[in-house]
């Protein structure tokens, strides 16, 4: 297991000496400063009850949405910091897309309070991986930049190494529930080190940006549970209504 301590603390401090040099300013609102100030960021609003106890859509009644009553997710719990609508939908695509990796520390500290108010007591937290081609293209994995700010402050390790995605796979946009589960199918595999009994018994926490139908982070969690991992858990920034 690889620590992102090192590298982190090397991002901080690069990023540091060029802020004397370039004050950030605020996606938002365009204020020098922040990358994303206060105001800004506490327009985001909390997803609170009601939600779907298990999966934690905004849209369930009675505790439980239709989906899960019917087709119960193997995850043990989903939940989301907020849902998916402006402003927030903006700033997880200047993250993903735009190149706007600073954004990650302010949402990072969204995905924290979330594991704090919703209760989790996880192990070890995993960041959604990219296809290595994905990655290289991109340059990140937004998913592990979430990750690494989010673990120190709920004082859990974050690893990159127990999962990898061994399939590129389609963009998931434009596909219906189905497609998506049959879309992600055995797209991930754990790393040959972690499938000999390294976490049995571990309660694991998942994280990524967006969750829709949670195909990507059932697919996900699939090896998980097959390296013996009691509990899968998902954690992401955003559920749409």
């Amino acid at each position: 297991m690889n620590s992102p301590l090192l590298s982190q603390r090397s991002r901080r401090i690069t990023q540091q000496c060029l802020d004397l040099l370039f004050p950030p300013r605020c996606v938002g609102c365009r204020k020098s400063g922040h990358v994303l100030c206060k105001g800004c960021l506490q327009a985001i609003p909390l997803l609170l009850p009601p939600f779907c106890q298990h999966c934690g859509s905004p849209s369930a009644a009675n505790g439980m949405c239709q989906s899960c009553r019917y087709h119960p997710p193997r995850l043990h719990g989903l939940r989301a910091a907020s849902i998916y609508q402006e402003p927030l939908r903006s700033y997880i695509h200047a993250l993903k897309y735009d190149g706007k990796t600073r954004l990650a520390e302010p949402l990072g500290h969204l995905l924290a309070q979330a594991y704090t108010r919703h209760g989790f007591q996880a192990d070890v937290i995993i960041p959604i991986p990219l296809h290595p081609e994905r990655q290289k293209q991109r340059g990140y994995n937004h998913a592990e930049l979430l990750a690494e700010t989010c673990a120190p402050l709920v004082g859990i390790p974050v690893y990159n190494n127990i999962v990898r995605r061994q399939r590129a796979t389609p963009a998931q946009v434009g596909l219906n529930a189905s497609q998506r589960y049959q879309n992600m199918a055995a797209a991930f595999q754990c790393a040959a080190a972690f499938t000999t009994g390294a976490l049995s018994g571990r309660r694991i926490l998942i994280i990524d940006d967006v969750c829709t139908t949670g195909a990507t982070l059932e697919a996900c969690a699939a090896p998980l549970y097959a390296a013996g991992a009691t509990a899968v858990w998902g954690l992401v920034l955003a559920r749409p209504l």
